[in-house]
């Protein structure tokens, strides 16, 4: 409710108050100044007496009123009471003279407050007879003439007085239903607010969920890291220094001890990088193809095992991460070639096709059962399942065929995104 709402409301609230005093004060004023209208002293003191009750039954109905507080703004027996006593009091005194038909009008301004439901419409027709007879000249009607005008006068009065009672309850059913809005309302929101506090809730364990499943993601890459820089590095030093160890010819134990040192530089820098979460080596200086193509060249001097690598489809710059996770797939692709396959040729193909990038891993060596394979290896590796991991993370997919005595084919595709500038 706004300020202007406040005042309007305690401004008709002194009118209701204040009101039937002023309104037989007047009276009274006005019926001494015609004190033609008045026959003798019988009447005299008959309207001094019923002036008093008048005065007398407002001043009861005030102190009732203060003491119910806003209660005495509610229609009750009491109110029904104080009405028809001072309708009757008003009769009487507009029957003596008809001026004081204003103190009658009293009727038209509280009978919201004091008269329930649809007796309110009768208080009104009540007080509507006795303003229209005064204006008709009052009582007693001698004519014809004067019973019309009464009538029509009475017409006018109660329809005047209903219009004004349905606007103003309808008012007050508009205020009762923004009220009730206003209790919903203020309802919904203390709701609104609970949920807010369970959401902020369910945000703070959900970035605490998020945050440890990103502790446990980056673990896991870097373990798959580790496994394809450093275990690999070191798997190339051993088969070099394992040809060294078993050689007597000197320059060939020489030519695979620098084999071993160039290993384990690089493997070095890789490992750097790894923990770092930046790109591999080879592709600091080289494209993917570039870069596939020398990892297949040094894999193939290392292991002594052919190895072609093919580019089909036009070549297109990558996304850092879509590169190093397709590099990544090819050396875990050859270094288990190497270990396990017991190969004569090995095939790598990068291929441009579409929105796809596709890399396949192809061998002639001995194959095994896809589903014989367990998900790590008793060595702690993390094989074919980290290369499948690398893939889904850059929303791709990792493929395997392979059967005894038949080769191993492995193919990633990956959505091709292109470098970022």
């Amino acid at each position: 409710m706004t300020a202007a709402d406040t005042q309007l409301d305690r401004r008709m609230e002194q009118l209701h108050i204040w009101g039937p005093y002023g309104l037989l004060g007047v009276s009274a004023v006005l019926a001494g100044v015609s004190a033609e209208l008045i026959d003798g002293p019988a009447e005299w003191r008959a309207a001094g007496v019923l002036v008093g009750a008048a005065l007398a039954l407002q001043l009861w109905w005030h102190g009732l009123r203060s003491r119910r507080g806003d209660r005495g703004r509610t229609p009750s027996r009491a109110g029904t009471a104080y009405y028809v006593v001072r309708w009757a009091i008003a009769f009487l005194l507009t029957w003596i003279n008809p001026l004081f038909a204003f103190y009658a009008a009293a009727g038209y301004m509280d009978a919201d407050e004091t008269i329930p439901g649809m007796w309110r419409r009768l208080g009104l027709f009540a007080s509507a007879v006795t303003v229209a007879g005064a204006q008709a000249g009052g009582p007693p009607f001698e004519s014809g003439g004067q019973w019309a005008a009464f009538a029509g006068l009475l017409a006018v009065n109660f329809g005047l007085q209903a219009l004004v009672a349905h606007a103003t309850e309808q008012e007050e059913q508009r205020s009762r239903d923004r009220a009730a809005t206003i209790i919903e309302l203020e309802r919904t929101n203390t709701a609104l607010q609970q949920a807010l506090d369970e959401n902020a809730s369910l945000h703070s364990q959900l970035l605490l969920q998020a945050r440890e499943a990103g502790v446990a993601d980056e673990r896991r890459r870097l373990a798959a890291e580790i496994h394809d820089t450093i275990a690999q590095g070191l798997t190339g030093i051993i088969a070099q220094l394992q040809v060294v160890t078993n050689t007597p010819d000197r320059a060939l134990a020489r030519e695979h001890t620098d084999r071993a040192m160039k290993l384990a530089r690089h493997s070095l820098g890789e490992a750097r990088r790894s923990v770092q979460n930046l790109a591999p080596v080879a592709l600091e200086s080289d494209d993917l193809p570039g870069a596939l193509k020398n990892t297949v060249a040094d894999w193939a001097e290392r292991t002594g095992i052919r190895a072609e690598f093919t580019v089909t489809g036009p070549a297109r710059q990558l996304h850092a991460e879509l590169a190093a996770t397709l590099l990544r797939i090819a050396q875990e692709a050859l270094s288990n070639t190497s270990r396990h396959a017991r190969a004569s040729r090995a095939g790598v193909t990068l291929t441009f096709l579409g929105d796809e990038v596709i890399l396949d891993i192809r061998d002639d060596g001995e194959g095994f059962d896809p589903l014989a394979v367990r998900a790590r290896t008793g060595t702690g590796g993390f094989g074919l399942d980290g290369m499948r991991a690398r893939a889904e993370r850059v929303a791709g997919a990792l493929t395997l065929e392979s059967e005894p005595g038949h080769g191993t084919a492995v193919s990633a595709r990956v959505p091709l995104v292109p470098h970022d500038h």
